[in-house]
């Protein structure tokens, strides 16, 4: 069965899309850490970041960096954090998280933001990919 991301990747969820290239997607996280958490997922449905060829690999490290430079561009933060934990869904993902506190990396505390939060977060990340 297909994962929730390779549901969102095919259209078939809709998403807060940040950015999309031919092997990638950027989206903002639903249940944020922070404002502005997004994660970036490759196309491909693999499991484990280390199961992953190492092309995909570099393009998806890559590919954050490029996400994390316009979240570090658009959100008030100290830095972006970045983080592989991947137990929630079997697809490999890469968490950047906009930390100012320690408990922003925690998984433990959440922001709520309403729909038309995340649409201008969206928004405003997607405006500073370069």
């Amino acid at each position: 069965m297909a994962s929730i991301f390779t549901k969102i990747i095919n259209g078939e969820i809709p998403c807060y899309k940040i950015a999309e290239d031919e092997n990638f997607i950027a989206f903002l996280d639903v249940n944020p850490n922070a404002k502005g958490h997004t994660l970036c997922v490759p196309k491909k449905e693999v499991n484990k970041i280390l199961d992953l060829d190492e092309p995909t690999y570099l393009g998806l490290m890559g590919f954050a960096r490029k996400v994390g430079k316009a979240i570090e561009a658009s959100i008030d933060c100290k830095r972006v954090g970045m983080t592989v934990i991947g137990l929630e869904v079997p697809h490999v993902h890469v968490h950047l998280i906009p930390l100012n506190e320690m408990k922003d990396a925690t998984f433990q505390h959440k922001v709520s933001l309403s729909k038309e939060e995340f649409e201008g977060i969206a928004a405003k990340i997607s405006s500073n990919i370069k």
